[in-house]
């Protein structure tokens, strides 16, 4: 009998160190193309208007830019406790709530589509809330219907931006009328 090496196919766990150093680069790719597209726009002084449309988007990823640069020079030189650290970066548990959360993002999305924001808003909080959150029914319940009014009185009354409301839209009709009267 000969004695073989054993072939193992585990992938090694990403960590920390590294996670860190690919979320710089990636967020620095970012905004090198963020500022890319916003100087597309003005990005100067716009006599008798102020700065142009392109300003504080380009210059707010100038200073992203920045702080991904700094966390990537911090990385090489290990001055950091995450830059030294080769824990895995993320758990199998982990892993699982950023996968429900993904998910949960995608039927916000699907049902919004398909029944409104208001509704597809309150669908997502009664379960991320009360399932993923085990949030007590009071909190679940209060943040259920107080968000979707916060969000209709800030969007629709107050800065007059109509959401996506689909079937739902005759609901809205006699609010409109109060609103609108």
């Amino acid at each position: 009998m000969t004695d073989r090496a054993v072939i193992t196919t585990e992938v090694p766990a990403m960590t920390v160190r590294t996670a860190e150093l690919l979320m710089a680069v990636l967020l620095a790719l970012c905004s090198i193309g963020l500022m890319v597209k916003s100087a597309e726009l003005r990005i100067g002084w716009v006599p008798d208007r102020g700065p142009g449309s392109g300003a504080w988007p380009f210059w707010l990823s100038a200073g992203m830019l920045l702080a991904c640069v700094a966390t990537m020079i911090r990385w090489f030189r290990g001055t950091t406790p995450e830059s030294r650290n080769l824990e895995p970066y993320m758990t199998r548990e982990v892993a699982l709530l950023v996968g429900i959360s993904a998910g949960s993002i995608v039927f916000l999305l699907v049902v919004t589509h398909l029944l409104g924001i208001y509704v597809a808003l309150f669908l997502f909080l009664l379960f991320y809330l009360k399932f993923v959150g085990r949030h007590s029914w009071l909190i679940t319940v209060s943040m259920m219907v107080l968000v979707p009014i916060f969000i209709f009185c800030l969007f629709e009354w107050a800065l007059k931006i109509p959401l996506p409301k689909s079937i739902t839209e005759p609901m809205f009709y006699p609010i409109y009328d109060l609103m609108y009267s």
